[in-house]
């Protein structure tokens, strides 16, 4: 196997139109070999330069494809992140968020990654790059399917952008286990309150369907709400999933907890900003 460190976009671009397989973290690829043999090539992007890294320009964030969940707990963010930095705390172990990227995290496009629910409820956008250029496509059209994404051949996740937005995140997730377990079932929340009652609500729910999705019309359900009414709106709005069967729970199970779930994540983010 040959191992390939470009420093610039443009010759990882060359190297991969060459043909080879995308390394960053490495946290996914290599447990994906299990005993098959390596590729012939691998190109590393960690040293692209403007791969890594979390800027803020003109109301837009911009996180780097190669960064880490651990730049991301240590980044000075703004409350409306707080659920991507819990679910930062929820990637495997210590070892895992120092090499894990986020762009590895959506590119594996598992139905039960821990960032996918958090940015989803962020709005945020792919940034790709390939031969032809530099395009966008928002996160929720970006993973398409249990392991599939938008990503054609040749291109690289070169960032997520991500506006500027009021309000507080929250995150939570039900594993059989406190660490380094695939969830049952996780919830994430962008909750924005004034005087005690939701002005706006976002909603998003991993690992209860081929891919994670926002809940449009529980959004809807909690304007207006306050922390009381969160029990009864959670139990009796519509929440469009599709849960299945697996060693881990039921779907029967996923759709009873997946509401209580939700129910403690949103009462999470209207406590937070109470506090603050």
């Amino acid at each position: 196997m040959t191992l390939h460190r470009p420093e610039s976009l443009d010759a990882a671009l060359a190297l991969l139109a060459q043909g080879g397989v995308l390394l960053a973290g490495g946290t996914d690829v290599y447990p994906a070999l299990r005993d098959g043999a390596p590729p012939a090539q691998m190109i590393d992007v960690t040293r692209v330069d403007g791969l890594r890294g979390i800027t803020r320009n003109d109301g837009l964030w911009r996180i780097g494809g190669a960064t880490t969940w651990t730049d991301i707990l240590r980044a000075d963010l703004p409350a409306c992140f707080d659920g991507l930095k819990l679910a930062a705390r929820e990637v495997g172990s210590v070892q895992i968020q120092n090499a894990g990227t986020v762009a590895g995290n959506i590119c594996n496009a598992s139905p039960a990654a821990d960032g996918v629910p958090p940015l989803l409820t962020l709005n945020a956008e792919v940034e790709i790059a390939g031969a032809s250029g530099v395009r966008r496509v928002p996160l929720s059209d970006f993973i398409t399917g249990p392991r599939q994404t938008d990503l054609r051949a040749g291109e690289i996740v070169t960032a997520l952008l991500i506006p500027d937005a009021a309000g507080r995140g929250a995150f939570q997730k039900l594993g059989a286990r406190k660490y380094l377990v695939i969830s049952i079932a996780m919830v994430a929340v962008v909750v924005d309150a004034t005087g005690g009652r939701i002005d706006r609500a976002a909603v998003a729910v991993g690992a209860c369907s081929p891919v994670a999705r926002r809940l449009p019309a529980l959004e809807a359900a909690l304007v207006g709400a306050s922390a009381n009414d969160l029990p009864s709106i959670c139990v009796s709005a519509p929440i469009d999933l599709s849960p299945i069967d697996d060693v881990r729970a039921s779907a029967a199970y996923r759709r009873e907890a997946v509401r209580t779930l939700i129910s403690r994540t949103l009462l999470q983010a209207m406590e937070a900003s109470h506090v603050a």
